[in-house]
């Protein structure tokens, strides 16, 4: 198993310490993988560890089906001291966090979770165990991890491999067929839809819930409001209220499987109600639906530029100055940068454009253009700095 040591150094430091640790994330993207290696690494550092290992995708688990049944199997496998408690997709269980609170006040267990679904994590965990939690969000492979996984070196091939196929970790087992590989991310659609979004928010609409997945895949990256999303709709005969379309919208991003982007002033201080972005956890995914069409090239190239800043742990907004769009801001320990990404600068309009928009803000905050050209500007234009999109997922953090 690869060890993806970005959020393993994550863990260590809670590793034996009172709080619950949670990782949170869509499904299939390593969270289970992760458990197992914290529980590995446990055993090799302490061989009188008593590790109890849930998994609710598992048939055998099947009688776990609330906190009760749960405390019932774990006091049977408990023992004095040097207890562990591992449960893959615990929100599968109903009220879980009543255990979890009684085990982690008796002090005999370190627990260790995962789950797929972000609503139930942060109400319920929250609520229940008053901030004893410590909550670490596992994504998709970034691009060096695609590398790692699939032992391959860093190219314009694999660049274009990796924003075809996105980052899910099962595919390393799979033939690098473009037919296989859609089938299987397709089969994780459905997997998705149906039990992190249909099942637990208990939808009857699910031919509506795909049209507007699929409406999502095709307009990733474009700036709209929900008011636009139903004007849409409804030219194609789909008559969804836009309380109904928000509701909808809000289920997939509980289930980790989309990500939405909220436009803010300059300074990153205001919110503005309308108008977001939507992108996909999953490139592949997305483009199992929509496909990939190298005329969309520049929708992937933004999803996965967010998806590379999410990751490295940047908060981000989509920035308006001046009625002039700024793809990206991204914050962290107090540092902004902004980002433009656009498919290639062979056009004067387009240099214009990138690198004017940039131009007209006036901090001293790094500024970024970034292309999928073959080759990088050795300098800055004013300050703006090019970078191809190959060398920014291999080198920005």
């Amino acid at each position: 198993m690869h060890i993806r040591e970005q959020y393993f150094s994550k863990i260590k430091p809670f590793i034996n310490k009172q709080l619950i640790k949670v990782l949170t994330g869509q499904r299939r993207v390593g969270k289970s993988y992760m458990l197992k290696q914290i529980r590995d690494y446990i055993l090799e550092n302490n061989k009188n560890a008593n590790c109890i290992f849930i998994d609710k995708e598992l048939f055998e688990f099947d009688d776990i089906t609330d906190y009760k049944t749960l405390m019932k199997y774990v006091t049977l496998k408990q023992k004095k001291t040097n207890n562990y408690l591992f449960i893959d997709e615990v929100q599968e269980i109903d009220q879980f966090e009543k255990t979890l609170r009684s085990l982690l006040n008796k002090g005999d267990f370190d627990i260790y979770c995962t789950g797929s679904n972000a609503k139930m994590l942060s109400s319920e965990i929250s609520t229940i165990l008053s901030g004893r939690q410590i909550v670490i969000r596992i994504h998709t492979l970034s691009y060096l991890e695609f590398l790692q996984f699939h032992k391959l070196k860093s190219n314009n091939n694999n660049l274009l491999q990796y924003l075809n196929f996105g980052g899910l970790p099962y595919l390393i087992n799979l033939p690098n067929n473009k037919i296989v590989i859609s089938e299987y991310l397709k089969n994780i659609y459905t997997t998705i839809l149906f039990r992190d979004v249909v099942l637990r928010n208990n939808l009857r609409d699910v031919k509506f819930l795909d049209n507007l997945v699929k409406f999502l895949a095709d307009s990733t990256g474009s700036l709209f409001s929900t008011k636009s999303i139903y004007n849409y709709l409804k030219s194609n005969k789909i008559d969804k209220s836009i309380p109904i379309i928000n509701r909808y919208l809000g289920y997939l991003e509980d289930a980790y499987f989309i990500t939405s982007i909220k436009r803010s002033d300059l300074k990153g201080k205001k919110i503005f109600d309308s108008g977001e972005k939507f992108y996909f956890e999953d490139l592949g995914i997305r483009n199992a639906l929509a496909g990939f069409n190298p005329n969309d090239i520049h929708k992937n190239m933004e999803n996965v530029v967010l998806n590379h800043l999410l990751i490295n742990d940047y908060k981000v907004t989509v920035g308006n100055h001046n009625n002039k769009e700024i793809d990206f801001i991204a914050t962290k320990n107090n540092e902004k940068v902004y980002i433009q990404v656009t498919y290639l600068l062979t056009e004067k309009s387009t240099i214009e454009r990138e690198f004017g928009n940039l131009l007209a803000i006036k901090d001293n905050y790094p500024k970024y253009v970034i292309t999928l050209d073959n080759f990088e500007t050795p300098n800055t234009y004013e300050g703006i700095k090019h970078l191809i999109l190959e060398n920014f997922l291999v080198n920005f953090e």
